[in-house]
């Protein structure tokens, strides 16, 4: 998959993990990918799916947590997150959503295999071990969509690797090195001291 890695991203996840910033931080990037991924699905079915994709992206904060915990780099952690999404929306029929073609999901599940495996996620099942214990709630599915799928925002060919753009646009295998100067407060949800 290709994914974009930028300042926001580090602060994200050190926000992420500093006690009474996590909260704000996790509702702040839960609202920002529903607000991005609702915008690429047809007007008419954005709102029938806003609490589904708002419980979905809140649980993956765990997954990508868990990530981190078990030594992947920021753009692995955030990958993971991303396949699972990629993963719901398959299931769903969203094929509009996907950032990968559908063709492409087996192999992303395998680069992952492990860790999913470790955790009981499957493209059957995107949350596994992560999926709340009273549920998500469910949205109505465009399985039809699914017999000639088309996903105008999936980009194909990066199925082998993990592959990041930076904020220059250059695009290289594997995620940056975390920068010394992360300010947590760019993180999406996270205001500094002292703003309105």
């Amino acid at each position: 998959m290709k994914i974009r890695q930028n300042p926001r991203h580090w602060a994200a996840k050190k926000a992420l993990s500093t006690p009474g910033v996590s909260t704000v931080a996790t509702y702040g990037l839960v609202k920002m990918h529903t607000r991005i991924f609702l915008g690429k699905a047809e007007e008419s079915r954005r709102e029938e799916r806003r609490e589904h994709l708002d419980a979905f992206f809140d649980a993956t904060m765990d997954t990508y947590l868990r990530a981190l915990e078990e030594d992947f780099d920021e753009a692995s952690a955030r990958e993971i997150t991303h396949i699972q999404a990629n993963f719901d929306f398959y299931n769903h029929g969203w094929t509009e959503m996907m950032e990968i073609p559908v063709e492409e999901l087996e192999k992303h599940y395998e680069r992952y295999a492990n860790f999913f495996e470790r955790y009981d996620i499957t493209i059957d099942d995107p949350l596994g071990a992560f999926r709340p214990e009273g549920g998500i709630p469910e949205a109505p599915a465009t399985l039809e969509k699914l017999d000639d799928p088309e996903h105008p925002h999936a980009e194909s060919g990066f199925a082998d690797d993990l592959y990041v753009e930076d904020e220059r646009g250059e695009v290289g295998v594997g995620g940056g090195e975390e920068p010394e100067d992360v300010d947590v407060g760019s993180a999406p949800g996270v205001r500094e001291e002292g703003d309105a």
